[in-house]
């Protein structure tokens, strides 16, 4: 696990102009990984990255936090916006469990195509299905069902991904699109 962490270390002091060695440190770090995945640094995680999957083609902005006590599963074209933290490990609420240093861990699983607004927290045994937006500063504590936007504390379904979402609109205004 050491190595690993040495590798994250090395991961986030590379400049951007090393973009080839960051992917291949991505690779020796993660369980799986596919091609066209980006993530900014600073990147943080537990066991650097030994219980990550990512698909292909995902974007993480700066600071994501995979706390990987045990497996995250994150699907393809999946975007993570700055300041989120995925959860797998959490400690009992009883202080006498606490006290002898329980912890208990739960995979994660976030579908393909997903987009993770940023400052989310998403706790321990949370399923995202695929096509789902997690509005900004939610916390997703329990799972969310594919094709919806969700939001809040704790994180809920607002409504349906529908036909008007083609159109392009944010906070009821026509924007326009950008190729990243």
């Amino acid at each position: 696990m050491l190595q690993r962490l040495d590798m994250l270390f090395e991961y986030n002091s590379l400049k951007p102009s090393r973009q080839a060695e960051k992917t291949a440190l991505l690779k020796k770090m993660f369980a799986e990984i596919g091609e066209n995945v980006y993530i900014e640094t600073p990147f943080h995680s537990n066991f650097g990255g030994m219980n990550v999957h990512f698909g292909h083609t995902i974007y993480a902005n700066f600071n994501l936090t995979l706390v990987d006590d045990t497996h995250i599963y994150v699907g393809s074209y999946t975007m993570f916006g700055p300041n989120v933290t995925v959860a797998t490990a959490s400690h009992p609420i009883s202080p006498e469990h606490r006290k002898q240093d329980y912890q208990y861990n739960q995979p994660v699983h976030i579908g393909e195509n997903c987009w993770i607004g940023a400052g989310v927290i998403i706790l321990p045994g949370v399923t995202i299905g695929d096509n789902t937006v997690i509005g900004a500063g939610s916390v997703v504590t329990k799972d969310i069902p594919e094709n919806v936007v969700a939001v809040g504390n704790p994180c809920r379904v607002l409504r349906k991904i529908n036909e008007n979402d083609r159109n392009l609109i944010s906070h009821g205004r026509q924007m326009e699109i950008a190729k990243q």
